[in-house]
């Protein structure tokens, strides 16, 4: 406990000397959760394991007040999750919240769905977006791309995880005819799974974690079975899976590395100018299709390539939420902010709560409403962005990232780029993107422009930006790799 606490106290100061707002308490759930811990009070109570727990199931929210936003939203999302079809023990609360909170600390991706009695009866699941999501971020399945009727239905292999075994199952992935198809799924034998441990056949609620491994579908049930194991027990069937899982998610890292350290040998291009032209060029000599999905580009690492001479990089684009904003769209603040410039109208800026820009925009932070609000120079608001909907989007975009520094020159006319480094990069801290927006060390960039030829508006951004020596308050323990 004294080390950890040791390297709490460190990264606190760290942060402070910057300028950066940090809570000490911050710095000790987040030092816990990096070795295996919920949270800083599971550290203080791993002596007294037994009681510990009394206490968590008698005040089950309580208990994590004081733990840092990330893990207090997993524990709430959870409580209210469980509480559909009926009351749920606050142990089986707590077992679920700590579940998610191991699974978050592998780095594992999951998505979860309820059991409800209903889907039971009917053999019915509606395949919800987190799962849509999952299963396209891990080549899985694409139920854009899948036909409506039972003639298109897919049949997958899946298991069912237990502590002392695995169970082979299979799941059907369709779209039915009717109510505009939407996504469904239906696992075999589900029922046997959720009651494994019932005496009776009481009212379903479990919370079931889905992972994607070599092909293959596993389920793990939140509700019944604890994921994680004292590291003094010998591991058993759920705990050796989730150990290959984890090893499996390095070995994706080191093939990408090492495809990285082969094309770092020779200088590469798309013959495309521009600021995208690097970030094209690695993906093309990756053999990756560009497209604009918002997901991960190689096997759920997202690769973030820029020019060694430049110090800012973009960490994710995000449109404001239109519906609580002043103006409603981009054209619209151009039409308010924008310059002439070569014929057409630009706003190409950068937000900072530190001070306003040449155009007189800024942030200001509203705690109270726990928003992220643009304001001009008359002090009137312009945008808004939930701060849930910013740290959505930098887990989303950012669960693991190659950031890779290349240098750049011109061969007749054509640029070129040479491979240096990569910073890697897994999970970020959530809790700290608005203490580093408040504090100038995130910013905003605008990129809109209405072409003088054709009226029409183009939006770029908004690219919410952070300079390279600063991803450490960002990511915990980033670690830099020489290609060359």
């Amino acid at each position: 406990m004294k080390r950890l606490q040791t390297e709490a106290t460190k990264r606190h100061k760290d942060l402070k000397s910057q300028g950066v707002p940090s809570k000490i308490s911050d710095m000790l759930n987040l030092v816990a959760r990096e070795n295996s811990y919920p949270n800083w009070d599971a550290v203080l109570a791993e002596d007294e394991r037994s009681r510990a727990v009394q206490f968590h199931l008698s005040l089950p929210t309580e208990q994590f007040e004081d733990a840092d936003p990330p893990e207090y939203e997993i524990i709430q999302a959870a409580l209210k999750a469980v509480n559909v079809d009926r009351a749920v023990p606050d142990q089986v609360k707590l077992r679920i919240a700590r579940n998610k909170a191991h699974l978050v600390s592998l780095g594992i991706e999951f998505a979860i769905f309820e059991s409800t009695t209903t889907g039971l009866k009917k053999s019915i699941l509606d395949a919800t977006a987190p799962i849509r999501d999952l299963f396209e971020i891990e080549n899985f399945h694409k139920y854009a791309q899948q036909l409506q009727g039972p003639e298109h239905k897919v049949s997958r292999e899946a298991f069912f995880a237990y502590p002392d075994r695995l169970d082979p199952t299979r799941v059907s992935l369709y779209r039915p005819v009717t109510k505009k198809g939407d996504p469904r799924m239906w696992f075999s034998r589900l029922a046997d799974y959720v009651f494994a441990t019932e005496k009776t056949s009481a009212v379903a609620s479990d919370q079931i974690a889905v992972v994607v491994y070599e092909g293959s579908l596993y389920l793990f049930n939140l509700s019944k079975f604890d994921l994680k194991q004292d590291n003094t027990e010998a591991l058993n069937e759920i705990g050796l899976l989730l150990r290959r899982m984890v090893d499996a998610d390095r070995s994706i890292a080191d093939e990408l590395i090492a495809k990285l350290k082969e094309i770092a040998k020779y200088p590469i291009t798309t013959g495309v100018a521009g600021d995208t032209a690097v970030g094209m060029a690695v993906e093309h000599a990756l053999g990756i299709v560009a497209n604009s999905s918002k997901q991960p580009d190689y096997h759920g690492i997202e690769i973030k390539s820029g020019r060694g001479g430049k110090n800012r990089t973009t960490l994710f684009a995000q449109v404001p939420d239109w519906g609580l904003s002043a103006l409603k769209s981009s054209a619209q603040i151009l039409d308010a902010y924008g310059y002439d410039r070569d014929g057409d109208i630009k706003l190409y800026c950068t937000l900072s709560t530190r001070k306003a820009n040449s155009q007189g925009l800024k942030f200001r932070f509203d705690g109270r409403n726990d928003q992220l609000v643009e304001i001009d120079a008359d002090n009137k608001d312009v945008a808004t962005w939930p701060s849930k909907l910013l740290r959505d989007r930098l887990t989303e975009k950012h669960r693991e990232t190659f950031w890779i520094e290349a240098t750049s020159e011109f061969i007749d006319g054509i640029e070129y780029f040479k491979l240096l480094s990569i910073i890697h990069t897994k999970e970020p801290v959530e809790s700290q993107l608005i203490p580093l927006v408040e504090s100038g060390v995130v910013t905003m960039d605008h990129l809109i422009k209405r072409s003088g030829k054709n009226n029409r508006v183009c939006e770029k951004g908004p690219l919410f930006k952070i300079n390279k020596r600063d991803l450490h308050l960002l990511f915990p323990k980033p670690v830099k790799i020489k290609l060359s």
